[in-house]
């Protein structure tokens, strides 16, 4: 899911960046756009406002903005080309998720040695008096 972000709020343009990271593309290149303002006519359009006839209503967090883009992907695409994206992205989760844990049990290893060389510290400082 590739999304643009064209806002007149500068507010709301920064966090949406900030928020679609990984997800932002051009306009030129997009399957979905962003907008505070509302565009009738233009399919690709996604409008966030405070009103109740927007796609998404403010305030919204990182996982709401994300779950109804998705929706609004999935409506525009349905069939193969949603499964094969959505395969994608699984996969390159499941790869983080490896790294992640790689890192993560570095990190446990490292600081189970350094509790061990200060309770061998201590038992040889209190055998040596």
């Amino acid at each position: 899911m590739r999304v643009a972000v064209e806002c007149k709020s500068p507010l709301l343009q920064k966090s949406l960046e900030l928020f679609l990271g990984k997800h932002l593309s051009s306009l030129k290149n997009c399957d979905i756009v962003i907008r505070d303002v509302k565009f009738a006519d233009d399919e690709k359009s996604f409008y966030i406002s405070s009103n109740k006839d927007s796609d998404l209503v403010k305030p919204f967090s990182k996982s709401q903005l994300i779950l109804a883009l998705e929706k609004r992907y999935k409506s525009m695409n349905k069939g193969n080309l949603y499964s094969t994206i959505k395969e994608h992205v699984e996969d390159e989760f499941a790869d983080n998720e490896e790294l992640d844990f790689d890192i993560l049990q570095k990190r446990i290893e490292s600081l189970t040695k350094e509790y061990q060389e200060n309770i061998l510290r201590t038992v040889r400082a209190f055998y040596e008096k």
